[in-house]
């Protein structure tokens, strides 16, 4: 399967088939993990029926203009926070028309760390039908590392929430 690895086959195998079976879709907004996760759904041979695309947004512009992320909440949030992912997977979600979304946006390093915000610090947001959740993790390790972490655990929540939802 590419380089997908097989703990996130298995998930993007459950979140294909449970989107399938609902009739419903999926869009992404990614900033630190700069496609990856877009790159292994799209390792699921038949994954275009559920998965609408998604939107790499690590400029900040783009988060305003593509995604509608606020200057004022970029500004007072920064890029790495809770309402900054959340806006981001409201914005692709409206963009690209999708029932679902998940996004992403993170400190990968190995600079741009603060003590507020240290090195591994990402955000991540899932809105779906009557859903909206966040979470924040704390990666270990190098740059590779963290993004690849980061990929992982999206799809993991975005698995965990479909389920729920």
């Amino acid at each position: 399967m590419g380089f997908l690895i097989e703990q996130a086959a298995a998930t993007v195998e459950s979140i294909h088939l449970n989107l399938s079976k609902r009739k419903e879709t999926l869009s992404v907004a990614e900033s630190c993990t700069g496609g990856l996760v877009a790159a292994h759904l799209t390792e699921r041979p038949g994954i275009s029926e559920v998965f609408l695309g998604g939107i790499v947004s690590y400029g900040n512009d783009i988060k305003r203009d593509l995604l509608h992320v606020s200057g004022r909440d970029l500004k007072e949030h920064g890029a790495v926070s809770q309402t900054v992912a959340l806006k981001m997977a409201r914005g692709v979600r409206e963009q690209l028309k999708s029932d679902w979304s998940v996004s992403i946006t993170g400190i990968a390093g190995p600079g741009g760390g603060t003590p507020n915000k240290p090195v591994g610090t990402v955000w991540f947001a899932v809105v779906g039908p009557n859903l909206e959740k966040t979470h924040e993790r704390l990666f270990k390790g190098d740059r590779t590392t963290i993004r690849r972490s980061s990929v992982q655990f999206a799809l993991e929540f975005l698995d965990q929430q479909i389920k729920m939802g």
